[in-house]
C-alpha cells in the first residue's frame, strides 16, 4: 500500500511510521501545524525530518492553523462560554487528522492515512485497543463513516510499554523512547482555564443554587466549574459533601447537589454519528474517555437519540459525546445534550 502517516514527532507516530515501512509499504510522512507556536513547531519537525531521512521517506509540512481554529479551537472557547464541557479532540479527529489529512493523502494519490492512535479495525469497525489503558477508540467515535476503510492503525495490537522498548531498540529512535508524553490537549499545556482567560474574564463571583432553587452560596465563576467538581465553591450549613449538579452560564450560576444527586437512568443526544443502521438497539455507552461502558438501550429518532442506561451513571455533562459499543467496537456516537 501507498500511505501517508500523520507523524507529530512523538513515539507513538514515529514507531508507526517506521512499521509500516519495514512491512514493505510505501511511505510518506505529513506533519500538521496546528497552532502558532513556531519553536515547538521547529523541534517537532527536526525530529520528524531525523526518522524521514533514516527511513528514506519524504516528508510533508502541512498548514492547517485556519481550519483548526475554525473547527477545533474557537468551538472549545464558545462552549465553554455556553457552560458546556467541550471534547476538542474528538472534533480535531473528525475535522483535521482524520478529516483533512485524508483529504491531503487522495490528493496525493496515495492508498491509507495511518495514524499512532491506539485502536484496532475489527469487521470494518473502529475497536478498542489491546493496550486498554491507551485506548482511544472513545475519540474516533465522530469520525466520518467513509473515512474508515480508509485509515491505518498499525499500534492497535501493542502495548505502549512495547512501543518504547521496540524504539529503544533502534538507534535513530531512541530519543522517542524516553521522551515526555504530550499533552491530552494539545493547545492546553496545564489547565484549560489558562485557555480561556486569554478571551474573557473568567473571575465573575456568582451565586450557588441548591435542587430547590435556594441561594446556598457563592462561587468564583461558572467557567471554572464542570459537572461532578466538588471544591471552589461555598455551600452555608453543608454537612457533607456537595457536587456541581449543572450550570447556567447566562445567570453566572451552577447548581449543587449530593453525590446521589448526580445519578442519571436516561439522557439525549444530538447530532449522532453512527456506523450501524438500527434505530433501536441494545449496546453499551461510554459518557466521557474514562468512564467505564454502561449497558443501555439507544433509541434514535432522524439526527437524535434518546439513551436509557441499565444502571446509574454519574456526572453526565453537556457538550461531551456519549460513544456506543457493541462489545470492544464503536457503533457510533452523539453530542450530550
Amino acid at each position: 500500500m501507498k500511505i501517508l502517516v500523520a507523524m507529530s514527532g512523538g513515539v507513538d507516530s514515529t514507531v508507526s511510521a517506521y512499521k509500516l515501512k519495514q512491512e514493505g509499504n510505501y511511505v510518506e510522512g505529513v506533519y500538521m501545524k496546528l497552532h502558532s507556536d513556531e519553536d515547538y513547531h521547529k523541534e517537532n519537525i527536526r525530529k520528524v525530518s531525523k526518522v524521514c531521512d533514516y527511513l528514506g521517506i519524504k516528508y510533508h509540512v502541512l498548514d492547517l492553523r485556519d481550519k483548526f481554529n475554525d473547527f477545533v479551537y474557537e468551538p472549545f472557547v464558545e462552549n465553554y462560554k455556553a457552560g458546556l464541557t467541550p471534547n476538542p479532540c474528538i472534533l480535531c479527529n473528525r475535522n483535521i487528522k482524520l478529516g483533512a489529512l485524508i483529504d491531503f493523502s487522495k490528493k496525493l494519490g496515495l492508498d491509507g492515512l495511518a495514524t499512532g492512535h491506539y485502536v484496532r479495525k475489527k469487521n470494518g469497525f473502529i475497536a478498542e485497543a489491546v493496550d486498554k489503558s491507551k485506548d482511544q477508540s472513545y475519540f474516533l467515535a465522530n469520525i466520518k463513516k467513509e473515512n474508515l476503510e480508509y485509515v491505518v492503525f498499525p499500534l492497535g495490537e501493542m502495548y505502549k510499554e512495547d512501543v518504547k522498548k521496540f524504539a529503544s531498540t533502534i538507534g535513530v529512535l531512541k530519543e522517542f523512547s524516553t521522551q515526555k508524553e504530550s499533552s491530552e490537549i494539545c493547545f492546553v499545556p496545564q489547565s484549560y482555564i489558562d485557555v480561556l482567560q486569554k478571551h474573557m474574564d473568567i473571575d465573575l463571583p456568582g451565586k450557588v443554587l441548591n435542587l430547590k432553587g435556594e441561594v446556598v452560596g457563592e462561587h468564583k465563576g461558572y467557567m471554572h466549574y464542570t459537572i461532578g467538581k466538588r471544591r471552589g465553591f461555598s455551600v452555608r450549613g453543608a454537612s457533607e459533601p456537595h457536587y456541581v449538579v449543572s450550570i447556567n452560564a447566562e445567570k453566572n450560576e451552577i447548581v449543587v447537589g449530593l453525590k446521589k444527586d448526580l445519578n442519571i437512568q436516561k439522557f439525549e443526544v444530538k447530532d449522532i454519528n453512527m456506523f450501524v443502521e438500527n434505530k433501536e438497539i441494545e449496546c453499551s455507552v461510554k459518557i466521557r474517555y474514562r468512564s467505564p461502558k454502561t449497558p443501555c438501550t439507544l433509541k434514535i429518532d432522524l439526527n437524535c437519540a434518546r439513551v436509557e442506561v441499565l444502571e446509574d451513571i454519574q456526572g453526565l455533562a453537556a457538550g461531551q459525546m456519549a460513544v456506543f459499543y457493541d462489545e470492544d467496537m464503536v457503533i457510533g456516537g452523539g453530542w450530550i445534550v
